[in-house]
């Protein structure tokens, strides 16, 4: 996923004292049955829901993409643990705030939904005891975990659609396309409402007939609110460097601003919203 630029940035927190024996035992004695695995969060505006949004940051992601700005999030268990009423409890802290700034939660990563059972259990409680508007941050790969309920849970979905093309997603994610597809499809027929984005490397994603593929395929969704073009940068590349892991795009230049607006320009002639 691709990291907002930070408005008001919160340290990070330690939610627990010791092993991860400890948490266990203090989970059972809290009646919780759901460790989660995070990486960080933040407050920042509405470039990831509408308002002020506590940003959520889970660790873990099926995909490799060639532009991962975070490939620190891989691996769910480089995380902190945390208990759901931990984390809610953190999340509590800002609720007025976030209420009165028409904001909410929205949980990113990572894939969110690699954690479907603590995303779908902390989400429910920001909804029941903190009147929160809730919004995922996804690929959508692992959308066939979600059931209905969680669905429900989502007041808004922000999918990432990678490429139209089955042959350029796998070259981009090392994944198949068709389960992103499905899952857009679902949330479409279901009524949830959407923000697409998609993100545009030059030399990668940033062909006419790639974008146009992406396009026609979101002109026959329904509920999209708006669509984002995000510009790619080489904000990341440093991880990349730290981790010790090839980065392919060490080369790529930055988005030109031509280039965005050709983009964009090919999504509204569907009919899309473009902001």
């Amino acid at each position: 996923m691709t990291l907002p630029t930070r408005l008001a940035i919160t340290p990070v927190r330690e939610h627990h004292g010791g092993s991860r024996a400890d948490l266990e035992a203090e989970l059972a004695a809290e009646g919780d049955p759901e460790i989660g695995y995070y990486h960080s969060y933040e407050i920042t505006g509405s470039v990831n829901g509408p308002g002020m949004r506590f940003m959520l940051y889970l660790s873990g992601c099926p995909l490799r993409c060639q532009y991962c700005q975070n490939p620190d999030m891989w691996t769910m268990h480089n995380g902190r643990p945390v208990t759901v009423g931990r984390m809610l409890d953190e999340v509590a802290r800002y609720a007025n705030f976030i209420r009165t700034a028409h904001g909410g939660i929205t949980v990113s990563g990572g894939e969110p939904m690699l954690q479907i059972r603590f995303l779908e259990a902390l989400l429910r409680r920001c909804k029941q005891d903190l009147g929160l508007h809730t919004a995922v941050d996804t690929s959508g790969f692992l959308g066939a975990r979600a059931s209905e309920d969680f669905l429900d849970l989502v007041d808004l979905f922000l999918l990432d659609i990678k490429a139209g093309d089955e042959e350029l997603y796998q070259l981009v994610t090392s994944a198949e396309l068709e389960p992103t597809l499905r899952f857009a499809r679902r949330l479409s027929d279901r009524g949830n409402r959407m923000w697409l984005r998609y993100v545009l490397v030059p030399g990668l994603t940033d062909a006419e007939d790639d974008v146009e593929k992406v396009a026609r395929f979101m002109s026959t969704l329904a509920h999209v609110e708006r669509v984002e073009v995000l510009p790619f940068h080489q904000l990341g590349a440093g991880k990349w460097t730290d981790l010790r892991l090839p980065y392919q795009l060490a080369d790529v230049p930055p988005a030109a601003p031509e280039l965005v607006r050709r983009a964009e320009a090919q999504f509204r002639a569907h009919g899309l919203t473009v902001v």
